[in-house]
């Protein structure tokens, strides 16, 4: 595991963002809202002296501590800074304070470059940016990022590239809800999902680049160039933000939309309602999952501060319309086999911000959204889960049979990577055992970004109707050690991406599962993806990839599309199901 380092030796640190603690029961016993967010909040303004080197000491912690302890939020009050470069490790999270991203502008860069790792920016996980505008000091700002490290309500005066310098391998991403006013360069990005922005142009494409709701996106074409292009987001809404409101501290809860295109903050006000600080429990690593529940039955939302909290019980929300807010980067840790996080079968639950890194005692779920059996419909006030991402293995040994399980109808999934991990600490194919990544059992849900990577079994399982799914990425397990490990009774290997038996409506766009099996190159999989053969089941625009011939594809989506083959790492697609 790589060490955290230790916090002694970083410069003063600027004001901590706190408010007045309030009170929200008379009871003697009734836990504050507001208050401090802690040593690992940064919070700057344009008189704050010394940013830069307080920037450059965070990621030099962080640049390669892939699995450390570290997390850090930077905020910036709004107002105009100059000559910045927020380069960003990892769990580090940079974002504005205005409502509009416009009211924070560096003029000047946030960067992720990959010189840490050769130039290979495969592994820059775990970090992101969000409601700035940037004046990007040579005209283009890099984000050569790999997954959860989402870009949202941000505004580039100028270009954005997606590569690391040299142009070495990258595999993101996600944009929401931005606006790049010059080009956007992926170059060497493998695929990557943009929603509900706009762009001033986008140079190329490699594998599946996915586009809902942007203004100035290119045409459909897959496969020739794979783009896979929706004029609109069927629903989205956006994630919630802590922003300032004169002196004191809100919470920004955008409103739902439907058929969204574009950015919510373009034309104004951003529609939507706000929470107080104090309305928050303000969580600080070492509280303990009573605590944490004590606050929610009290009526508190929750604001989990940077670090990294054990549970030896799951979080239970139960209150309709509660938040849960990380920053930079909260990591929940299942212990003793709990589950991190229970949702009750209530409207308008919203979770975000958060890492749950499972434990090494497994555990039968990692997030449960509503209980087994959950029936109510929640269409008008879904609940969303927005930058919540899984891991299991890579920091220690963990376990878990399924990771994020969908039980309440209606939930968005709006960007994920449930990753059991191929790299690290405690990896190998029976050591950090992952049979399922995500199980939608649900009715009416919708996933916008799924990425979801290297489980023993189905990454995803699908077994409710009317399920959406706009952008998946997906790579096999690479470690398992043979062809039987992977037999699905009769099924060669387990499909990445399986509708149920019994669905009758389902529809999926811009769906990629690519297979590297070093352990084992001769393994077959008779498909990337399953799917009842049925009228109302249909796919878009579909791909698999065998990453340097370890391993092969014999179809695309059941029996249909050509095998992969060779070493020359082509996709096989399909441009419509059936």
């Amino acid at each position: 595991m790589t060490a955290a380092l230790p916090v002694v030796g970083l410069p003063a640190l600027p004001s901590r963002a706190s408010a007045a603690p309030v009170a929200t029961a008379p009871a003697a016993a009734a836990l504050p809202g507001g208050g401090d967010l802690g040593p690992h909040v940064l919070v700057f303004d344009p008189a704050t002296p010394g940013i830069q080197g307080k920037l450059d000491e965070i990621f030099r912690r962080q640049e390669k501590a892939q699995f450390g302890d570290g997390r850090y939020q930077l905020l910036f009050k709004p107002g105009t800074y100059h000559g910045l470069n927020a380069q960003l490790g990892f769990y580090t999270s940079i974002a504005g304070l205005g409502l509009s991203p416009d009211d924070t502008t560096i003029n000047g860069d946030v960067t992720v470059d990959a010189g840490w790792f050769d130039g290979n920016a495969t592994q820059n996980f775990w970090r992101s940016a969000e409601n700035l505008a940037l004046r990007p000091v040579n005209g283009t700002n890099r984000w050569a990022v790999a997954q959860a490290a989402p870009f949202r309500r941000m505004h580039v005066k100028g270009g954005l590239n997606l590569a690391p310098d040299g142009y070495g391998w990258a595999s993101g991403g996600y944009i929401a809800d931005s606006r790049i006013d010059g080009t956007v360069g992926p170059y060497s990005q493998q695929q990557w999902y943009t929603r509900d922005s706009a762009v001033g142009g986008w140079n190329n494409a490699v594998w599946n680049m996915v586009f809902s709701g942007v203004e100035g996106a290119p045409a459909q074409s897959f496969p020739h160039p794979p783009y896979t292009t929706l004029d609109t987001t069927p629903v989205s809404r956006e994630k919630p933000f802590l922003y300032l409101d004169g002196a004191d501290y809100r919470v920004f809860l955008p409103e739902k939309r439907t058929h969204a295109r574009g950015t919510t903050w373009g034309n104004g006000t951003p529609r939507g309602t706000s929470l107080p600080l104090g309305a928050f429990y303000v969580a600080k690593p070492g509280i303990d999952a009573a605590t944490l529940n004590a606050a929610l039955a009290q009526g508190l939302h929750l604001l989990l501060t940077p670090g990294v909290y054990h549970l030896d019980r799951a979080i239970e929300v139960r209150r309709a319309h509660t938040v849960v807010l990380g920053l930079g980067y909260a990591t929940l840790v299942p212990d003793n086999g709990v589950t991190a996080v229970k949702v009750a079968d209530v409207d308008g639950v919203r979770l975000a911000g958060f890492l749950i890194d499972a434990g090494p005692v497994n555990s039968a779920t990692l997030l449960e959204v509503g209980p087994e059996g959950a029936s109510a419909g929640h269409a008008e006030h879904p609940t969303t889960v927005q930058d919540v991402f899984i891991r299991i293995g890579g920091a220690g040994v963990g376990k878990a049979t399924t990771s994020m399980v969908i039980n309440s109808n209606h939930t968005l999934v709006d960007h994920t990577w449930v990753w059991r991990a191929d790299h690290g600490d405690g990896v190998g194919w029976d050591i950090n055992r992952a049979d399922y990544g995500v199980r939608v059992n649900g009715d009416d849900v919708l996933a916008t970004g799924l990425f979801v990577e290297h489980f023993n079994k189905y990454d995803v399982e699908w077994r409710g109707e009317r399920g959406r799914t706009v952008f998946f990425q997906n790579e096999k397990a690479y470690d398992a050690p043979d062809q039987a490990a992977v037999q699905n009774g009769g099924t060669k290997g387990y499909a990445a991406y399986k509708v149920a038996d019994g669905v009758t409506t389902h529809e999926g766009w811009g769906l990629g599962s690519y297979c590297y099996y070093n352990v084992d190159p001769t393994i077959r999989q008779d498909h990337g993806f399953e799917a009842p053969n049925e009228p109302g089941v249909t796919f878009h625009d579909l791909l698999v990839v065998s990453l340097g011939g370890k391993g092969q594809y014999e179809h695309v989506i059941n029996g249909v599309g050509a095998a992969t083959s060779g070493t020359s790492t082509v996709p096989s697609t399909v441009v419509s199901y059936p």
